[in-house]
């Protein structure tokens, strides 16, 4: 279907301009959006003419491990602040990291999501505890959770430590408290955390990322 459209140069002149169906709906939308943009007041060239932001140019990087699955998928985060001493950044991006060999900037649908988790209102930010015979959580203090780990550990080790088994070989064991590591530790964190409590005598040692 071709369509004809009488030349504007001068009215005496039979001459015309050929277009197609698909050169006529540009030729129309094109003057439609213009005239539009007129009458709202806005200037097409002045808006094209300005230079955009790129959104992270003003933040820092902070290289991380996303904290699911014990794939170890490495992550860029970018936080946005004035780097003041008592002022807190704020991420505002998060996306994977090209030069951590384990994913090459890939992510999952889990961890492109990270940036949600960081600002979920149920994240648990705080140490809680519930209080035997208790319903209610209350929030404790980092000090005084650590003083309690310690306290119950210490508790249940001198209750059920076996030195010798019923053979009176020598076992050092203690067999009533396990171990749940993180799946997204680094090599020399996992390894101290297995020293210490392999030392302690705890055989039950398991990690998240078998849940």
């Amino acid at each position: 279907m071709t369509m004809l459209l009488a030349a504007h140069n001068d009215p005496h002149k039979g001459d015309e301009m050929h277009l197609n169906r698909r050169q006529f709906f540009k030729v129309a939308s094109a003057g439609l959006t213009g005239s539009s943009l007129v009458a709202m007041g806005f200037s097409p060239t002045a808006a094209l003419a300005e230079t955009r932001q790129f959104k992270l140019a003003r933040t820092t990087e902070t290289r991380n491990t996303c904290p699911y699955c014990s794939v170890a998928c490495g992550v860029i985060l970018y936080s946005l602040g004035d780097n003041a001493k008592n002022a807190k950044s704020r991420i505002i991006h998060i996306e994977g990291d090209p030069d951590n060999p384990v994913n090459r900037g890939s992510l999952c649908p889990k961890g492109a999501g990270l940036l949600d988790m960081v600002y979920s209102p149920k994240r648990l930010k705080h140490p809680e505890v519930r209080e035997p015979g208790s319903t209610e959580w209350k929030r404790i203090s980092w000090d005084e959770a650590f003083t309690r780990i310690a306290r119950h550990l210490k508790d249940d080790r001198d209750a059920n430590f076996e030195a010798t088994n019923a053979n009176g070989e020598i076992v050092n064991r203690w067999l009533s408290t396990g171990l749940l590591a993180s799946s997204a530790t680094n090599n020399e964190g996992g390894y101290l955390t297995h020293k210490v409590f392999r030392n302690l005598g705890i055989l039950n040692v398991d990690t998240q990322a078998r849940i």
